[in-house]
C-alpha cells in the first residue's frame, strides 16, 4: 500500500519523550498524506476491585497515579497532539482510552478504521514499562493494520 493511501493513523503514547518522538513521526507522516491522527494513551479506571490497578499500586507504589485515572492520561494526549502538529499534522485527534495499552490501541484502529497503527520501538523505558511489559511487541504481533515501528531511542 502507498504511503499516500493511509486516511487515518493512529498513534500510542504513554507521555514518555520516547514515544513523543513517535507521535511527532506520526504527525509528520499525516501531514504528509493529509490523513486524519488519532492520539491514543490507556489508562486504568480508579477502582478497588480491579486486579490491574491493584498490580499498578504493587509494582510502581506511590509512582501508581501515573496510569491510574483520566486526568494524567489526558494531560498526556493534549502534550502529545502538540508535537503532533509540530509535526505536521493538521486534522488531530486525542483521546484517553481505559484499558491495557495493547488492547486500547487495537480497539481504536478498528472504531476508527484505521489504516496504520504507529508506536515506539521503546516507549516504555518510563515508570510505566516496568507494568506495562512490551506494547510494541503485541501490538506488531496483533494487529490487522500495518504497523510503523518508529526508532525512538539512540
Amino acid at each position: 500500500m502507498p504511503v499516500s493511501a493511509y486516511r487515518t493513523v493512529v498513534v500510542g503514547t504513554d507521555g514518555s519523550e520516547s514515544s513523543l518522538r513517535a507521535v511527532r513521526r506520526a504527525g509528520a507522516l499525516a501531514g504528509a498524506c493529509a490523513a486524519r491522527l488519532v492520539i491514543v494513551c490507556a489508562y486504568l479506571p480508579p477502582r478497588a476491585d480491579d486486579r490491574e490497578v491493584r498490580r499498578a499500586q504493587e509494582v510502581l507504589g506511590d509512582d501508581a497515579y501515573q496510569v491510574i485515572g483520566s486526568r494524567p492520561a489526558e494531560d498526556t494526549v493534549r502534550t502529545a497532539a502538540e508535537r503532533a502538529r509540530a509535526g505536521g499534522a493538521t486534522d488531530v485527534h486525542p483521546i484517553a482510552v481505559v484499558g491495557s495499552p495493547v488492547e486500547a490501541l487495537l480497539d481504536v484502529v478498528k472504531r476508527e478504521q484505521a489504516d496504520l497503527l504507529v508506536i515506539g520501538n521503546r516507549g516504555l523505558n518510563s515508570i510505566k514499562g516496568r507494568l506495562l511489559g512490551s506494547v510494541p511487541s503485541d501490538v506488531t504481533r496483533r494487529s490487522d493494520v500495518d504497523v510503523l515501528v518508529v526508532h525512538t531511542t539512540g
